[in-house]
């Protein structure tokens, strides 16, 4: 026999939905919230170094985010502490008071004037990579708590990326562009083509610090290629653009770890547009016409780095949670 539900009997149904949905509306507006974003890697597609100021060396570089990602997932806390876990990648061991994510959520609170946070960070940039990784996560962290605390206001994001490192700034946004002094002179630039890469990163990381001191060491000249390859970039001359790639710090890093030498070597052996080093190392790039063409790269690499494809990316990659409570089964695998 087949039964029907009266009308009273549906209307009871629906008020029941409605009282549980308004239900978990509250508990999420009050503070059961997470934002979830994606913190991008970077790559240096030239590095001069043009000088010192305040005992920092300044630098000149074409910068272009990639879709190699850490993922960061902040949740609201009711009181005003920053807790950080940190997942993969060897990241387990750093220390919160060196740990620039950390920092970062630290650094917003007090200029915010908000609650605090906990805060997950799910590492796939290898660490001392020249991938920009630590400063990814800080402004990831940034990111993610101006969603979660409706903060605007980007001067001020900004100026605490600045005070937080190098890169971390431009990583807010990403995308292509250029960066110039400590990295807090930044300026978009268009006209940039859809990259696609073969990443080799060597097993043994290079100290940035170490790698400066060490390039001051060797006493050379630093270039003046960004402004040039920037033009031809912009112009649709990739091809060109790529036989001018080139970093100011490649020697001092060799010098520290010969891998980077064996790296770059076997990225060139697949003929591509240019290659080159990111950062102060160890990791190196080739640039090729396609992706197909940088996956045939990867697939007959034989040598003992990681060996990974990537493509330039505009960086924006901040989306809220859709359930603040549970992670992703991606986000458990990373």
């Amino acid at each position: 026999m087949k039964y029907n539900t009266c009308g009273a009997e549906k209307t009871i149904i629906k008020i029941w939905r409605s009282a549980l949905a308004i239900r978990f509306q509250i508990c999420y507006n009050n503070g059961m919230n997470a934002v979830k974003v994606n913190a991008y890697a970077k790559l240096n597609l030239t590095l001069d170094v043009t000088g010192r100021e305040n005992g920092y060396h300044t630098l000149d570089s074409l910068v272009t985010t990639i879709s190699l990602s850490d993922r960061i997932v902040v949740k609201k806390r009711r009181d005003q502490l920053v807790n950080i876990v940190m997942h993969g990648m060897g990241s387990e061991g750093i220390y919160p008071e060196r740990n620039n994510a950390y920092l970062a959520g630290e650094a917003f609170v007090k200029r915010f004037g908000t609650t605090g946070a906990d805060i997950a960070v799910y590492k796939n940039i290898p660490i001392g990579a020249g991938l920009g990784g630590s400063s990814a996560d800080a402004a990831g962290v940034l990111n993610a708590m101006a969603k979660l605390y409706a903060i605007a206001d980007m001067g001020g994001l900004k100026s605490l990326a600045d005070g937080l490192g190098s890169d971390t700034g431009y990583l807010l946004r990403g995308g292509a562009a250029r960066m110039r002094g400590r990295g807090e002179n930044l300026r978009s630039v268009g006209g940039m083509p859809e990259m696609h890469f073969l990443l080799l990163v060597p097993e043994g990381g290079v100290s940035t610090a170490e790698c400066f001191r060490r390039y001051d060491e060797l006493g050379k000249a630093g270039g003046a290629r960004t402004e040039r390859v920037i033009g031809l970039m912009s112009a649709g001359n990739a091809a060109w653009a790529a036989n001018s790639f080139g970093n100011d710090l490649y020697e001092a890093a060799v010098s520290l770890e010969p891998r980077v030498r064996d790296a770059l070597t076997e990225a060139k052996s697949f003929s591509p547009l240019g290659a080159g080093m990111t950062g102060s190392g160890s990791a190196v790039f080739a640039l090729f016409e396609t992706r197909e063409l940088a996956e045939w790269a990867r697939s007959r690499y034989r040598g003992k780095a990681r060996a990974l494809c990537v493509k330039s990316t505009d960086g924006r990659g901040m989306k809220g949670a859709k359930n603040p409570f549970v992670l992703s089964d991606e986000e458990q695998g990373l």
